[in-house]
């Protein structure tokens, strides 16, 4: 198909007193298409345009049934083609194949285009530097990256500055309060300034997860109020007024990704370095808007002296169970403690205690289908006076701390009633919490290897006997040979008659 652009160099070769041939030649056309633009004096764009095509080379085979197709899209112009071609097809059987499907789906988007309802319209923002930093969370996991081989199942609090595209990221297991508090101050203090409005969506996610909305409500103003910022949220289901941290979501987990193609590896050793390695990456994106971001960093305004605390103080009851209800979790705390009023900081990943201002422990925080948290050594001393207590107790499952001790149960259910196997284990329990953890582990491992009854009074005798414990045995499966299946298939064949 001759362009436009070959004509005109014909027409310049034909001015220049070459012969038709060698214009055509050297425009890259036959002589007798060269032959017809020199006499029409026309531009290919210009003949085409001069033949429109107004007539139909066949009948319309929708033609009879259009009134009540239109009748379809004007009740609801939402309806897709195929929708409607399918009940053409339902309604009347025999009139309407699969072939015709695209000569249908033409026809209802040419209706769209000249009868039907106007579409939403988008207006592009003017951005200005230093105004609007937008932030959102995202998640990680069709990533699949692992740490220490084990699957890290994780979101990231991306936030990013409308102007400049400046961008940095948190990791957090969950849209709450307190990953919003520590996603947004670290990227207050890493961007080194405060922009004047911070624009989310409708954290419904964060919003809906605390009994009353109204807190988060609060919490959320104070953290804004801390470093001067107003809040804008977008409407609902408009994910378009936030695109800037939208479109940079989806630029960034592209980026990571072929950034693990390129190191050829997804698994890290610890959170440690998958944290160092986000950084890393998060500079290296940053490094191509260097000049914009130092023209939005001169209007930045200043930090606040410090940080604000990214936690959330609840006031607790310990019930009688040793136990405390928080965020819908449970968690144990000392015996001590039952029936007293603490107060909980919750933060993102972790529970403090406190009790009268003092810091009593530390507890992770539990996340997705984890339901409860017991530590054993804060009841054992209780255990030991009910151990009948130990058998149908709820969360029994949190007081075997490594699969040994499960075997160890089972070992004892299996050669004495329940009740007795629960004392003899919490008695073992005990020297756990007493003595040390590892050490009884390893006892148990020698027992079990030695084929030694497992009791409280054998647990107590290898750990005084002071004895070297052998590491765990290493198991080595040796590479498989293909000639053992011929001798297998030999075997086979000689003992069939």
């Amino acid at each position: 198909m001759v362009t436009d652009n070959q004509v005109k160099q014909l027409r310049r070769y034909l001015q220049q007193g070459k012969t038709l041939d060698l214009a055509a030649a050297k425009s890259g056309m036959d002589p007798k298409t060269a032959r017809k633009y020199r006499d029409h004096h026309k531009l290919p764009s210009e003949v085409k345009a001069e033949h429109v095509r107004t007539w139909r080379t066949r009948d319309d085979p929708f033609a009879r049934h259009w009134p009540e197709v239109e009748s379809f899209l004007e009740l609801n112009s939402g309806l897709e083609a195929k929708t409607l071609f399918d009940h053409l097809q339902r309604t009347y059987p025999g009139h309407f194949s699969d072939g015709q499907l695209r000569t249908f789906q033409r026809k209802v988007k040419h209706w769209r285009a000249t009868q039907g309802p106007g579409k939403e319209v988008y207006f592009p923002q003017i951005h200005k530097p230093g105004r609007i930093g937008q932030s959102d969370f995202t998640c990680m996991n069709q990533l699949e990256v692992t740490i220490a081989g084990r699957p890290f199942n994780h979101l990231i609090y991306h936030f990013v500055l409308s102007y400049s595209n400046w961008e940095t990221g948190t990791i957090c297991f969950s849209e709450s309060f307190e990953s919003l508090s520590e996603g947004l101050q670290n990227a207050l203090w890493d961007l080194g300034g405060v922009p004047q409005y911070h624009q989310t969506d409708r954290l419904s996610a964060a919003v809906n997860k605390p009994d009353n909305p109204e807190e988060f409500t609060r919490m959320y103003q104070g953290l804004l109020s801390h470093y001067g910022l107003r809040g804008r949220r977008i409407n609902p289901s408009k994910a378009h007024e936030n695109g800037d941290v939208e479109q940079r979501h989806h630029r960034f987990k592209r980026a990571v990704e072929q950034s693990l193609l390129l190191r050829g590896s997804r698994d890290f050793a610890s959170r440690a370095a998958y944290t160092d390695y986000l950084r890393t990456l998060f500079s290296r994106l940053n490094s191509g808007r260097a000049a914009r971001h130092l023209e939005e960093r001169k209007l930045l305004r200043p930090l606040p002296a410090k940080p604000l605390d990214s936690c959330t103080r609840l006031n607790v009851k310990v019930g009688p169970s040793s136990t405390i209800r928080v965020k819908h979790k449970v968690y144990s705390v000392h015996s001590r403690l039952v029936g007293e009023t603490i107060c909980v900081r919750l933060y993102a990943e972790k529970l403090e205690v406190w009790y009268g201002q003092r810091h009593i422990e530390t507890i992770p925080r539990l996340r997705g289908s984890d339901r409860h948290h017991i530590q054993y050594r804060h009841m054992i001393d209780w255990l030991i006076r009910k151990p009948g207590a130990f058998a149908n107790y709820r969360y029994r499952s949190d007081l075997f701390p490594t699969s040994r001790f499960r075997m160890a149960y089972d070992s004892l259910c299996a050669r004495h009633t329940c009740a007795k196997a629960g004392k003899e284990y919490v008695k073992i329990l005990r020297l756990a919490a007493r003595e040390n953890e590892t050490a009884v582990d390893d006892a148990l491992r020698v027992l079990f290897c030695g084929d030694v009854t497992i009791s409280a009074e054998n647990v107590t005798a290898q750990l005084q006997s002071c004895l070297p414990v052998k590491p765990a045995t290493q198991v080595e499966v040796a590479p498989v040979t293909l000639q053992g299946y011929d001798l297998l298939l030999q075997s086979v064949q000689e003992a069939t008659p």
